[in-house]
């Protein structure tokens, strides 16, 4: 695969992503009646694949046996995550609450599918989620995610399917619905679904987008508007396209444009928002610009950090990189895979790509050059 389509983390780095909105699993561990429990682990599940919005680079494949670890102090949790099979790729993860409040445990295995023009990634895989103070284990599985357009055209994501989350101890179930694009973008982003306990009956509907937010509302008020809105609906009906359309084998699949934001129905209450990214991210991470980034530090006489992956075991190198999806903070983390690696990742400050890259001595760390 063209480098072009890669961004520089690495898969391990990336799932610690899914931690962005702990904030959830904290409140999750706080509230005392299971129904409210399990709205907010549906929302943490939801945050956990929102950073990949306008994420169209692919993670670097990590080494078979390589590790990474993140520590979040002032966020409460420990993370470390493993290469554990090479083929067919498997990746495990491990975080634990500082306080003892949870376990978030789980592995990721996915299964690519390439449709012509389309890319799809099927996760398989379970993700647990265990509220120790309540005696509670939650599992779900991630939703199908595709990128459009790997051929021609501009880069475009989605994801889509069915997320089932259910309490081993109580029975409580709820049903995500993570709908596709379809024809005229309608749906693109949206999720829907609902909380039924162990009888199978509605107790909580909840609707919204993976990208922005979720909102939730009781199963009466929400079927009370949805009726109101049907009424009405004949008066809203969207005009057919122009027929005069190419086959769909010649042309790149046109972006959709996303909808107006989500109608809040009266008396929902927010779940989850997404937090506000850099301003710059969206020009950091593309893989092709670092060439012109790099011959830029050298015409200038900058030097460029280099980053080893092979060497004496036991030896190690730091480097500090920019990060786009997670935690726009600071962190610290550990990747080895044979040699040990220290990575310190910061987004302060940064001006463009590569702006806070620090080149680092080997020298001082024993290593032959």
């Amino acid at each position: 695969m063209p480098i072009a389509f890669n961004e520089p983390l690495s898969f391990l780095q990336r799932i610690t992503e899914y931690m962005e909105h702990v904030y959830l699993i904290h409140r999750a561990s706080c509230q005392p009646q299971p129904l409210e429990r399990m709205q907010s682990v549906a929302a943490f599940a939801v945050s956990a694949v929102a950073s990949q919005w306008e994420r169209t680079g692919k993670p670097f494949n990590p080494l078979l046996g390589e590790t990474y670890e993140l520590i979040r102090e002032d966020l409460g949790f420990r993370f470390i995550s493993e290469q554990v099979s090479h083929h067919p790729p498997i990746s495990a993860f491990h975080s634990e609450g500082l306080n003892h409040d949870f376990l978030f445990h789980g592995s990721i295995y996915p299964k690519l599918k390439f449709w012509g023009k389309s890319v799809e990634a099927e996760p398989r895989g379970t993700i647990t989620l265990e509220l120790l103070k309540h005696n509670e284990a939650y599992t779900w599985t991630n939703p199908t995610c595709c990128v459009h357009n790997v051929i021609i055209g501009q880069l475009w994501i989605e994801q889509y399917g069915m997320v089932e989350i259910l309490n081993h101890r109580t029975g409580h179930k709820c049903v995500l619905h993570f709908k596709p694009c379809g024809l005229f973008g309608k749906e693109l982003h949206r999720v829907e679904g609902h909380i039924q306990d162990k009888n199978k009956k509605k107790l909580f509907m909840i609707y919204g987008k993976w990208t922005e937010c979720l909102w939730g509302i009781d199963h009466a008020s929400y079927e009370s508007f949805k009726k109101q809105e049907r009424r009405g609906d004949h008066l809203r009906k969207a005009k057919p396209e122009d027929s005069s359309r190419k086959a769909e084998s010649d042309v790149a699949d046109d972006v959709p444009v996303a909808q107006e934001t989500v109608q809040v129905i009266p008396g929902s209450k927010l779940l989850w928002r997404i937090n506000t990214r850099p301003p710059n991210s969206a020009q950091i991470w593309p893989a092709k610009r670092r060439s012109g980034w790099r011959r830029s530090r050298e015409k200038h006489g900058g030097s460029v950090p280099r980053r080893r992956r092979s060497g004496r075991p036991g030896g190690s190198t730091q480097a500090t990189t920019p990060t786009l999806g997670l935690l726009t903070g600071c962190m610290q983390g550990i990747t080895s895979s044979g040699i040990s690696l220290t990575a310190q990742i910061s987004t302060e400050g940064l001006e463009g790509p590569g702006a806070d890259w620090r080149p680092v001595s080997l020298d001082s760390l024993g290593w032959p050059l």
